[in-house]
């Protein structure tokens, strides 16, 4: 799967100027429902255009893993904001996000049985046929598993991007958040998964609140995550990674530094 290289971080328009600054950035992602389907991009996505600066749109409500087929004109914004910014590839999550009729807002855990895998794959071969560029998918960070699961995560995940032949966006500080509440080992699980199917990274911040490690987006990334980045890429260093930042956000020094962090953790050049 040819896609995104280097560090990257995701585009927001709250932090466009600092974005534009960053001397040595090879790509972005960008919320693709952020971003209407006919264009004119904006302004800050379009000059990073004209840079070559990769951008690669991330759904959020396709709703993969919803027993409802995915909504057609959903799967053609995902595709038209392909197309417009030029992008290497897309993703989007293994979740749902509706059910009869009703949005949630929010990413669902989907539970792991077989019958979940059947439609996740028929849901993601439906909006692979309409996609003019790859699909990764993301396994999501859960506060709960759903009872009588019949798969575990490591086992789920492969079957579904064994039979869908998606790529793998695989998000570190989720692998931290799910297996911190379980009280299981991250390294571990990193151990049983198809390593060699990432398409890029994620990695985020959080906070640990009621006694659950939440992932905030918001928070600094913590030791914790950039020692699992790190374990990641000694197994198999993937193209790219991406700093995930969503509000909360700190004076440009400190992000800056958040970003060299990350290089310094996955042995990639650093963009700032």
């Amino acid at each position: 799967m040819t896609g995104p290289s280097g560090v990257g971080i995701g585009w927001r328009s709250e932090i466009d100027g600092f974005v534009a600054g960053l001397p040595g950035l090879r790509f972005v992602e960008v919320v693709a429902e952020s971003v209407p389907a006919g264009g004119p991009l904006p302004a800050g996505l379009a000059a990073l255009r004209q840079r070559d600066v990769a951008v690669v749109p991330h759904g959020v409500r396709l709703s993969l893993g919803g027993t409802e087929p995915v909504d057609p004109a959903r799967v053609a914004h995902l595709a038209a904001v392909a197309e417009l910014v030029g992008a290497p590839l897309v993703s989007e999550h293994i979740a749902f996000v509706r059910a009869g009729g009703l949005e949630a807002g929010h990413l669902l855990p989907v539970p792991r049985s077989r019958e979940a895998v059947e439609v996740v794959c028929a849901n993601v071969a439906r909006a692979q046929a309409e996609l003019p560029v790859p699909l990764a998918l993301e396994p999501i960070a859960a506060l709960f598993d759903w009872p009588d699961e019949e798969l575990d995560e490591a086992d789920f995940l492969t079957e579904i991007l064994d039979r869908t032949g998606a790529g793998l966006l695989l998000d570190v500080a989720n692998v931290y958040a799910n297996a911190r509440n379980r009280g299981a080992d991250p390294v571990a699980l990193l151990d049983r998964l198809p390593l060699d199917r990432v398409a890029y990274l994620h990695v985020a911040g959080g906070a640990e609140h009621g006694g659950f490690y939440h992932d905030t987006h918001t928070d600094r990334v913590p030791p914790a995550v950039l020692d699992l980045l790190g374990e990641v890429c000694a197994r198999h260093r993937p193209p790219a990674l991406l700093l995930e930042r969503d509000g909360n956000y700190p004076p440009a020094p400190v992000l800056r530094a958040e970003l060299d962090a990350l290089a310094a953790a996955s042995g990639f050049p650093v963009v700032t």
